[in-house]
């Protein structure tokens, strides 16, 4: 579907979809040269990441951040180019690794756990990070307790490595295929259905009746449509496994007035963010061709037990 046929919907962050995957012939040449490049195998995390800046789901990101995007989005939640973005995308490596790259010149294979290649990183920037100074500017807080955190200072790679990325293929998901839509495809089928006003619902937990009641409401109120988007991503340790909230939700769309509802799985690695997060949510349901977004109560929250701890 052309853009022309989706121009009633709101347009993406930053005004354009950026969609990341390289064209056929291009993505021939770079498998070719792939064998000259040192190889990356991502985290979890990174392979989620990765799948929605070459979706568009992060526009308007054509890569992982360079210093100036980062350190502006720490400190003033702005990219470099003025543009609202709350929270910092980045390629964690190990230092020996980061110093045998060269900026400006370098080339990043990014695999996933199989080897399989899914994008190139044209390496622009690599540097090490306070990442202290990160999570408190992020979020407000340097303890341990907060998952975000911990992940930031006890289990990620101590540099980064920005740089512009060229997709050659989507991570392989072999469960809810037709669940997984991309923001071009969302957009394609709310142009389709004939919805112009769409009610985001972003969750990690299993759907209840009260939730049902409280979207259904909030679609009414300003007379949209209504997208059922979860997390199915990294989210909060101890959650539910997405298959089994997956199948709430499934069991749930009857419960909604036909034709009034779709339901599409997010592959995001949550950090637990609280209100910054909640903005990077909302941003990225814009990106699908949202115009509404539903914020929570402590929406994307650590728990109150972490916030205790942090206060303490």
């Amino acid at each position: 579907m052309t853009a022309s046929t989706t121009s009633h919907l709101i347009p993406p962050h930053g005004g354009e979809l950026a969609e990341l995957i390289a064209q056929p012939e291009r993505i021939n040449e770079l498998k070719a040269r792939s064998r000259e490049w040192p190889s990356w195998d991502l985290t979890s995390r990174q392979i989620c990441d990765l799948e929605l800046l070459m979706s568009g789901g992060f526009s308007p990101l054509r890569g992982f951040m360079t210093r100036a995007d980062y350190e502006g989005v720490c400190h003033k939640m702005r990219l470099a180019s003025g543009v609202l973005w709350p929270m910092p995308i980045t390629l964690d490596i190990p230092e020996q690794f980061a110093k045998s790259l060269k900026p400006g010149s370098s080339k990043i294979a990014l695999r996933d756990a199989e080897g399989v290649m899914l994008a190139v990183l044209h390496v622009e920037e690599v540097w090490q990070p306070d990442k202290k100074e990160e999570a408190e500017s992020v979020f407000r807080s340097t303890s341990h307790a907060h998952p975000g955190i911990d992940y930031l200072l006890n289990k990620a790679h101590p540099w980064y490595v920005g740089g512009r990325i060229e997709g050659v293929q989507p991570g392989a998901h072999y469960d809810f295929r037709s669940l997984r839509l991309t923001p071009a495809e969302l957009r394609a089928e709310f142009a389709r259905l004939g919805w112009r006003r769409v009610v985001a619902f972003q969750t990690r937990n299993p759907m209840h009746r009260a939730h049902v009641e409280l979207t259904f409401r909030a679609a009414k109120q300003v007379e949209a449509n209504l997208l059922i988007h979860p997390s199915v991503g990294m989210t909060k340790p101890g959650d539910v496994d997405y298959f089994t909230r997956v199948r709430c939700y499934q069991l749930l769309l009857s419960k909604f007035p036909s034709g009034t509802v779709k339901l599409s799985l997010l592959p995001l690695a949550m950090r637990m963010g609280g209100p910054r997060e909640a903005i990077w949510h909302a941003l990225i349901r814009k990106n699908h061709g949202c115009t509404h977004f539903i914020v929570g109560r402590d929406h994307a929250g650590p728990g109150n037990e972490v916030v205790q701890e942090t206060r303490s």
